[in-house]
């Protein structure tokens, strides 16, 4: 046999695998021993010991040196060291074709043949090559046969606890644990903390740990000594609580540090400190900004507040300001007593409150003091219970303002009524003066109705007496004559809208027939234009009002009327092919879009400026890229399933539904293909990678007009553009080669590359128009356009889309959990072809 210091075998490799052999017969032979003296280990770091009487300190102790000593003894007699050849067994048995053990083996028969001999020597050559590559084995360190509790485990945690939260020097205490010297052999010590308050945050501080000659802490701070061994060996001195404590020689101490001054601890372990304050400064609150009114009315007041350790909460007191009142007319008269109004500060619900600026938004515009002068004085508290003031705030009280002039006036009556009763007579007689004429004034009979109805009850409580509550019941009822004047037309034409889109969707939840809902679409068409009309006749109205609104908002959408029809056609559409889901949702969406919309006239498409059409040009390119890439996984269903599209019409869109998709949301990019049959998937896929080119021909040409050159936003557009134009030619070739999911991957790259191209174009327009602030009209509402029909802030990356107020609830993550669901079964359906496995576990890698 060959010698076994003459295999060809790593030294490294040998020496580590025997070392992991030795870790292994350790730990099987000595875990039971190694796991006492961890649980030993980690009760006295954990001072339990303190915890018991000495004789049972001693007691255990006893037990557990016995412990230990029968654990060593039994791993001792089970402990073999490991030899070279257990160490090349090891090796050899990891090995192909066990070549440690070929190389020690000896030639059996045909010694004597120079063949046979050479064939055992090329044997020998290629088993010496293959143990010349051997690498270290890993030790197999389970113990769960012999140890099915995992008792080890539990005292490694029992261990890393007192490490973590234990003291060694609670370890040598036990050597002092005599029987009945105790305490005599400890002598007089004691044990001191600072404790500061706890919403500043600070850790508590041990006081025989504090070396330096002075303490500094916080104002509040509590103190707490403890003195052991004789009464009167320690005693305890201290200038800092509001009570000073001279000479306290009581076990237990405690006081509360108020101010600066001395502590000292006199007796054998004495120490003395400077104790330093740290004074808890009181808040510091402002208005930060003037009030300004938002869109609804609501008062909005932007405040900031500071504090060395945080805001607790915070108030604002409302004042009439009487003297800056301009005492005429309904106001000459003296106003009844109101208390002032109080109102919480909004705070930052998670962070940081030692510095922050926050907005108080409340609705005053039912108040009698709504645009009078006010007086607004801002207060916080802190944690220390310190409450601070800002500077009197003078302002007119921001609230809703009426533009219709009938209802401005209805209001100015309301407000001298509730200045004081004595306005009532007055009220009543212009209320009367101005209902005289009513074809004059009053567009709405039922205003004019209401009115003479309200005079009628004001007139006879005047005469009869006009109480408090007389007086909040006429005023409740002109608020809302007010209301009803200046929204009352458009408010009604909205409910008729609202009304329409109800029935609508009960028809389609009971499943009406082609005719109910053809009827119900056209009642929702009329009651939609008259809901325009309205809109379009107060914007005419209220010109300055309505630029008003815009201006504050930072945003106005425009949508013309085509647009709308396209929309309810697409509702219709969708109903009328049983996709009534999806035609609820579309319905929803079209709803909150007609609530919030602002119909802006006189700006149409030949105004819009060289960055808006740029803009317009790439949504469409991305539609078109996204219909063409939601063709392409139509054809790749249909080249694995030819025959799955014609039973799952209603789950799963085929040719058909693509076509629909593609007039509403693909553009261009969705049709084409709608009338295609599935025996024509060849030239459906040329078709296909035709027009992919022509799409990146197109934005080729778009690339060439874009604005903002020279800038960085500008040239990181374009290149943005430039990796989606590369996208879109791998694309274009993948068509070509009929490998229809590496087509959609890079298509997907492409639509992404847009997205990111038309965010960083709307940067580049943005500064330019920050930099030229009298463009004014035309490119002042960039960041409106950029917005949905909702006036919802896009996706991520300069998606067309939004992530704002679409599916809302469990039933998006129900059916977002389906179709992950879906997808892992047909993933593990192995007999599908392997082109559609890897696209389905890309899509699980992705989402």
């Amino acid at each position: 046999m060959t010698d076994t210091r003459n295999l060809p075998i790593p030294r490294l490799s040998l020496l580590l695998t025997r070392t992991g052999v030795l870790a292994e017969q350790v730990m099987r032979a000595f875990w039971p021993f190694l796991s006492i003296a961890a649980l030993i280990m980690a009760a006295l770091l954990l001072g339990l010991h303190d915890l018991v009487g000495v004789e049972t300190v001693w007691i255990i102790g006893a037990a557990s040196i016995l412990a230990l000593t029968v654990a060593l003894v039994w791993g001792a007699r089970r402990f073999r060291f490991p030899t070279r050849t257990q160490a090349l067994v090891r090796l050899d048995e990891t090995l192909p074709g066990r070549p440690i053990q070929a190389l020690l083996d000896d030639q059996a028969i045909g010694a004597m043949d120079e063949d046979s001999r050479a064939l055992w020597q090329a044997h020998q050559a290629r088993m010496a090559a293959r143990a010349a590559q051997a690498g270290p084995v890993k030790p197999d360190l389970n113990l769960a046969a012999r140890d099915p509790y995992a008792l080890r485990y539990a005292a490694l945690l029992a261990l890393v606890v007192g490490l973590l939260f234990g003291s060694f020097w609670k370890v040598g205490s036990v050597a002092q644990m005599t029987p009945g010297t105790a305490v005599a052999g400890q002598g007089p010590s004691w044990e001191g903390w600072v404790e500061p308050p706890r919403y500043t945050g600070l850790p508590t501080l041990y006081l025989a740990d504090q070396s330096g000659p002075t303490l500094t802490v916080p104002q509040g701070s509590r103190v707490t000594l403890r003195f052991y061994g004789e009464v009167g060996a320690h005693s305890l001195t201290e200038t800092s609580s509001s009570a000073s404590t001279t000479t306290a020689t009581d076990p237990d101490q405690e006081f509360v540090v108020e101010r600066s001054g001395r502590l000292s601890i006199e007796g054998p372990a004495g120490r003395d400190w400077g104790v330093e304050v740290i004074v808890d400064a009181p808040p510091v609150i402002a208005v930060a900004e003037p009030a300004t009114a938002e869109a609804g009315g609501q008062m909005k007041l932007p405040f900031s507040a500071r504090d060395d350790y945080g805001i607790l909460s915070g108030t604002a007191l409302i004042e009439l300001d009487l003297s800056a009142v301009d005492r005429r007319h309904g106001l000459a008269v003296e106003p009844e007593p109101r208390d002032a109004v109080t109102v919480d500060l909004p705070m930052p619900i998670a962070g940081d409150r030692s510095d922050f600026t926050e907005d108080l938004i409340e609705d005053f515009s039912e108040h009698p003091w709504a645009h009078l002068p006010v007086k607004i004085t801002l207060s916080a508290v802190d944690a220390a219970d310190q409450v601070s003031e800002s500077d009197v705030y003078r302002t007119d009280l921001p609230a809703r303002r009426f533009f219709d002039p009938l209802a401005a006036a209805v209001i100015e009556q309301r407000r001298d009524l509730l200045w004081s009763r004595d306005n009532a007579k007055r009220v009543a007689q212009l209320l009367r003066a101005v209902s005289h004429r009513p074809e004059d004034v009053f567009r709405s009979e039922t205003a004019y109705l209401r009115l003479r109805y309200i005079l009628r009850r004001l007139e006879t409580f005047t005469e009869f007496g006009l109480g408090p509550e007389q007086q909040t019941e006429i005023a409740q009822a002109l608020w809302d004559l007010a209301i009803l004047i200046e929204e009352g037309t458009l408010a009604d034409a909205l409910e008729r809208m609202r009304r329409a889109q109800e029935r609508l969707t009960e028809a389609m939840q009971n499943g009406a027939s082609d005719e109910e809902i053809a009827e119900l679409m056209q009642e929702l068409r009329e009651a939609t234009d008259e809901y325009l009309r309205q809109l379009q006749r107060l914007a005419q109205e209220n010109p300055d009002g309505q630029q008003g609104q815009q201006n504050q908002s930072g945003e106005s959408m425009q949508m013309t009327q085509d647009d709308l029809q396209r929309m309810m056609d697409r509702i219709q559409e969708l109903m009328e092919q049983g996709r009534m889901a999806e035609a609820q949702q579309a319905l929803e969406e079209f709803q909150q879009m007609m609530e919030n919309m602002r119909v802006t006239q006189g700006q149409g498409q030949g105004q819009q400026s060289e960055g808006q059409q740029a803009m317009e040009g790439l949504a469409e390119t991305l539609r078109e890229q996204q219909g063409l890439s939601d063709e392409a996984f139509r054809d790749l269903q249909e080249q694995f399933n030819p025959g799955a599209q014609a039973g799952e019409s209603q789950g799963n869109e085929g040719r058909s539904g693509g076509q629909g998709r593609g007039q509403s949301h693909e553009g261009q990019g969705g049709q084409g293909q709608g009338s295609d049959q599935a025996g024509e998937g060849q030239q459906g896929q040329g078709t296909l990678a035709d027009r992919q080119q022509a799409l990146r021909d197109e934005l080729n040409r778009q690339q060439q007009n874009l604005p903002g050159a020279g800038t960085p936003e500008g040239d990181a557009a374009r290149e943005s553009l430039g990796r989606a134009g590369r996208a879109m030619d791998e694309a274009e070739d993948a068509l070509r080669s009929d490998d229809l999911a590496e087509a959609i991957d890079r298509q997907s790259e492409a639509m992404e590359a847009l997205r990111e191209g038309m965010r960083e174009l709307g940067e580049a327009m943005a500064q330019n128009q920050q930099n030229q602030p009298g463009q004014g009209t035309q490119e002042g509402d960039m960041q409106a356009n950029n917005r949905d029909p909702l006036g919802r802030n896009p996706g991520a990356a300069g998606s067309i889309s939004t992530e704002e107020n679409l599916l809302q609830g469990d039933d998006v993550y129900r059916r977002a959990r389906e179709l992950l669901d879906e997808i892992r079964r047909r993933t593990g359906e192995t007999d599908r072809p392997r082109i559609e496995l890897e696209y389905l576990k890309r899509l699980l890698e992705r989402f």
